[in-house]
């Protein structure tokens, strides 16, 4: 393990590149209790991000943590905070909802500085300056003092110190590697000796001593270096050697000119394990039962054999992301080898379907392939791609998916990989783990208000609040946009804004806004409809929020109840319409929520007109 040479970090430096440390103005602060290192450690390690109390809670007591979790994380910070303000640094750490982030402006972090000298020299040996890749590799890794977060007592914290083990293994080798390059083998025969010894199951630092010992002129040890590497992998893991190790031993055999070329041994760059998932929902409410049924995906992968995909379908705005999101959070630690996240646009209204060939190729370069290494031909791009990470733990979140064939060349051909994606119908899908979202009851819906709005505005007015649940259907999207709308209007209460949506005209405006454009969402999936089903929605919206049947949207349409049916169907499966008990009269029962029938109805009036769409009382009383 290199030793940490005296680095220029500013006056306030954090180094978790070895035993946790802070440093104030030269002199090493005392962290508290073992609790406070976890803590600061997992606020370090997601520096100017938002890390949720319920996260921290999880990183302190595991699975099993006392009713007093989120009060004791509080008296934690509290104690940091007080830490730092006592050597003069104030504001370290920000109260964010729904948890607590390190402000990293002005401090030094060693696995921030790590992870750029990295991408420097990175970018250095794309561009052909191997000299300065090499010297910026060497000050990476001159960071480490130790072993990563030693010292700081969580299952949680070790996973991600055990991800950071594997990064510095790879820059290592990519250092040796590089050294080679610049002719360095007989002096590299040792070190790569040793860390051969230390890790004989990596194939390519192997195949790099079996290079250096090679050109030093030392043929017959290097192939029994090879023979060794065979018998180790097979005693230990039953598999053969890969094609990095027999790739060398046949140039040895063969003593192939190339070896004596600058690059014989291809630069892999396996130090990234890609971490692309988003931020966890604020304020994530209900859904326990779905990410319970989420969590069989893990047993499938544990038990080997095909791959485990999950399916998130469900209306617009229902909460697909959000719930996929925190489940790929929870379940990070069990994908050591990465997790990859995309975005496909399927129901964007401002922008393209992201093409597959694009998304390729930003996983690859996520996994470590250089740029200007990425085939541009999505067949080879697919095929590198499940050559990388064949036999790796890694979990693709693949979101807004808008057919099956969208997300096909994302899908990896490995068993030990997971596949989550989200879409607002996908029948063509198949999903080992499928799930239909509905929207939130009444109680989710309250839970969720309060949390954004404040106990203190809600508490005296639970009536109010149900109400307003009700007015956006249950819809995670618009609740948000309706109480976000109240917590930057201080001086409305609940009541003010429910008298505005109770008018059924005024209500998408009210929740219309920003990132939360309720009406834009279900316009991007309303344009996707077949022009019949189109009509049939419109038409739909004129009777209001209510629950209907094929036989009265056959009258509406003068068209037979099947291909009524067909058409509701249609409309159910692209989140359109609630599916009801059946009647009376034995006919399935559809609802149209409030919002979406407000959205069709301002279709109907702009596209409609003069239609002479039959009388709508003389529908309601054929079927009252």
């Amino acid at each position: 393990m290199s030793e940490l040479s005296e680095t220029s970090l500013p006056s306030l430096g954090f180094r978790y590149l070895g035993p946790l440390e802070v440093q104030a103005d030269g002199r090493r602060l005392r962290i508290g209790s073992p609790r406070q290192r976890v803590v600061l450690a997992m606020l370090l390690l997601a520096s100017d991000c938002v890390v949720s109390v319920d996260h921290l809670v999880d990183a302190v007591w595991g699975g099993s943590p006392p009713a007093t979790g989120r009060t004791q994380v509080a008296i934690c910070i509290a104690a940091l905070r007080k830490m730092f303000a006592a050597a003069g640094y104030h504001d370290v750490i920000a109260t964010v909802s729904p948890g607590y982030k390190l402000v990293s402006d002005g401090c030094g972090i060693d696995g921030v500085q790590f992870s750029r000298l990295v991408d420097e020299g990175q970018t250095a040996l794309q561009q052909g300056r191997t000299a300065e890749a090499s010297a910026k590799l060497d000050q990476a890794l001159k960071l480490w003092w130790g072993p990563a977060l030693a010292g700081v007592p969580s299952a949680v914290v070790e996973g991600k110190a055990i991800r950071l083990e594997e990064t510095r293994l790879a820059v290592y080798e990519e250092s040796l590697a590089l050294k080679l390059e610049l002719r360095q083998h007989t002096d590299l025969v040792p070190e790569l000796a040793a860390l051969v010894r230390e890790h004989p199951l990596r194939e390519r630092a192997r195949a790099l001593l079996m290079l250096a010992q090679y050109r030093a002129g030392r043929r017959s040890e290097a192939l029994e270096i090879f023979n060794e590497g065979r018998r180790r992998l097979v005693e230990d893991l039953g598999l053969e050697p890969g094609p990095i190790l027999r790739d060398m031993q046949t140039a040895i055999f063969r003593d192939d000119p190339k070896l004596a070329s600058a690059k014989p041994v291809p630069s892999v760059w396996t130090r990234v394990v890609p971490a692309q998932l988003p931020p966890t929902a604020p304020l994530f409410t209900g859904r326990q039962t779905e990410l319970t049924a989420l969590d069989r995906l893990l047993d499938q992968r544990a038990r080997g054999g095909s791959l485990p995909v999950g399916v998130l379908t469900g209306q617009v705005g229902v909460g697909k992301t959000a719930l996929a999101v925190h489940w790929a959070r929870g379940a990070a630690d069990h994908f050591p080898d990465g997790q990859l996240f995309a975005d496909l646009r399927g129901w964007d209204p401002d922008h393209p379907a992201a093409e597959a060939t694009a998304v390729l190729s930003g996983f690859l370069h996520a996994l470590g392939v250089p740029l200007a290494e990425i085939p541009v031909r999505l067949d080879e791009q697919t095929s590198l791609y499940n050559s990388l990470v064949d036999g790796r733990r890694v979990l693709v979140v693949i979101d807004n998916v808008q057919n099956a064939a969208q997300a096909r060349p994302l899908m990896p051909g490995s068993g030990t990989c997971c596949v989550l994606m989200t879409g607002r119908t996908l029948p063509d899908s198949h999903g080992s783990v499928r799930l239909h979202l509905k929207p939130f009851r009444t109680d989710e819906s309250s839970a969720l208000l309060r949390g954004i709005i404040g106990e203190e505005r809600t508490r005296d007015d639970p009536e109010s609040l149900e109400r307003l649940g009700e007015l956006c259907d249950g819809m995670p999207l618009a609740l948000w946009s309706a109480a976000l709308r109240l917590a930057a209007r201080t001086h409305w209460t609940v009541k003010d804004l429910l008298s505005r949506l109770e008018d059924p005209d005024r209500r998408l405006n009210e929740i219309s806004h920003g990132i939360w454009d309720v009406r834009a969402q279900i316009g991007a999936s309303y344009r996707y409809l077949p022009p019949r089903a189109a009509l049939v929605l419109r038409r739909l919206g004129s009777l209001g929020s209510c629950d209907v049947t094929p036989r009265m949207t056959a009258t509406l349409l003068d068209c037979g109840p099947a291909e009524a049916e067909d058409l509701m169907e249609q409309l159910h499966e692209a989140g359109f319409l609630e599916v009801a008990a059946r009647g009376q009269d034995g006919y399935r029962r559809y609802r149209l929520p409030g919002l979406f029938a407000q959205y069709a109805r301002e279709r109907g009036r702009t596209e409609d007109v003069g239609d002479g769409v039959k009388s709508l009382a003389l529908v309601r009383a054929q079927f009252a």
